[in-house]
């Protein structure tokens, strides 16, 4: 059914905008939970823990949906939680993506509170990305204080997130199941946001209550191509850990990216547009994928039909300037607009699904064939704003940042380009 638009989504970038929404609409935890949560109360009471930037919402509801007496902990990125009626789970707020006191505290109350369960209670858990640096629990031999370093130090060097929470998982003894060992014989459930390339629940918020094949090996490969020598020596730690598995249990992810892209790919078409999925689970450096859909869009700019290009994953930008501002969907965006040079007929939005684009305040942004001649009116070089990881400077000064706040979900990244030649 074609959806009735308002006079406010007929401009190309407030239709870009209304497709964003309509993609994290459809992963919200209020859409995709509730009906995957048991229905039946448990002999004992329901214990909810959880970790990301998802869950307050996820925890608010589960609160709504379960029967019987809950309690539980979840800890959710400053921010994450406003508004949010969770009942009786309690939410902490710490630190992302570097892990502070508070990740610290959640992490030993969550463990705490998971021992407490007994073979009448049921534990729910329920995870999204951002989870990782939420909950710090070091191994024997490892700080705190090292942990915040070596996440630090891996999310500049360029280490794509897989290899980020290989370590994370093994310098931690809450990651790689380590809270779902605490639960002992309690009925466990494991419900998913997924943020991750592949849908691997046992990689968001580096799984928490999935046990994991540890490899040692390739954690401390990974130490040894991305960190300095003194962060090297944390392998010694991670050697000398040892962890049980936990039980067996029901997982499920509710939510993945290509659910965002497919609802994002049914309106566009249902609006006359020909939706195309270019890929749910891109991955690489944020400048080298703007060069490569600027020609991608070329390619469709030669037909004429109007097209929807629409993509996912998780890029990854190279800092070289630790203090510019901008994220991975800024840099894509303005590579993008670089290779585009202005062509008409071609805008795109690129946003974080949980509504921030590294540590700003912006989704997103928006680019279109005004972008680059607005920007150099206002004294600003395109070029050199990428070249320092300084492309917020840019999109604030077009005043093309996408502002939405947290948004209570997360799959990742969300692009699409719109490729119009009726507008040429």
């Amino acid at each position: 059914m074609v959806h009735q638009l308002s006079e406010a989504v007929t401009n190309h970038r407030a239709w870009l905008t209304h497709l964003f929404d309509v993609g994290v609409a459809s992963c919200h935890p209020r859409t995709v939970l509730p009906p995957l949560l048991p229905r039946d109360a448990p002999r004992g009471k329901n214990i909810v823990l959880g970790a990301g930037k998802a869950a307050a919402a996820m925890a608010a509801a589960t609160s709504d949906t379960l029967a019987g007496d809950t309690v539980g902990l979840v800890v959710t990125r400053y921010g994450h939680a406003e508004k949010t009626q969770t009942g009786s789970i309690e939410v902490i707020e710490a630190r992302h993506p570097v892990p502070d006191d508070q990740s610290i505290v959640a992490a030993r109350r969550m463990l705490d509170l998971a021992a407490t369960a007994t073979a009448d209670d049921r534990i729910v858990f329920v995870f999204s990305g951002g989870g990782s640096a939420l909950l710090c629990a070091p191994i024997a031999g490892v700080t705190p204080e090292q942990k915040q370093t070596v996440t630090r130090h891996l999310l500049y060097s360029g280490a794509n997130i897989a290899e980020i929470n290989l370590v994370r998982k093994h310098l931690s003894t809450i990651k790689g199941g380590g809270l779902a060992v605490c639960g002992g014989d309690a009925d466990m459930h494991t419900f998913v946001i997924s943020d991750v390339v592949g849908d691997d629940p046992a990689d968001v918020a580096s799984g928490p209550s999935i046990g994991i094949d540890r490899d040692v090996d390739a954690a401390q490969a990974v130490l040894e191509r991305y960190a300095p020598p003194h962060l090297a020596e944390l392998t010694t730690a991670m050697h000398a850990h040892e962890t049980a598995s936990p039980k067996p249990h029901p997982v499920t992810v509710v939510a993945t990216a290509h659910q965002a892209l497919a609802a994002i790919a049914n309106e566009a078409s249902a609006n006359g547009w020909q939706s195309i999925i270019v890929d749910d689970d891109i991955e690489g450096d944020a400048t080298l994928v703007g060069r490569e859909h600027a020609a991608l869009a070329r390619r469709y700019r030669k037909s004429a039909r109007r097209t929807a290009l629409i993509s996912g994953g998780e890029l990854t930008v190279k800092v070289n300037n630790p203090s510019g501002r901008g994220g991975p969907n800024l840099e894509y965006l303005t590579s993008l607009a670089i290779a585009l040079n202005a062509e008409h007929g071609i805008e795109a939005i690129a946003c974080d699904s949980d509504g921030l684009d590294g540590s700003e305040d912006n989704a997103g942004g928006y680019i279109s064939p005004s972008t680059l001649p607005r920007a150099r009116a206002a004294g600003v070089d395109p070029k050199q704003t990428l070249a320092k990881n300084n492309t917020y400077e840019l999109l604030s000064a077009t005043g093309d940042l996408i502002i939405t706040g947290p948004t209570q979900t997360n799959v990742n990244d969300i692009r699409v380009i719109l490729v119009d030649p009726q507008t040429a």
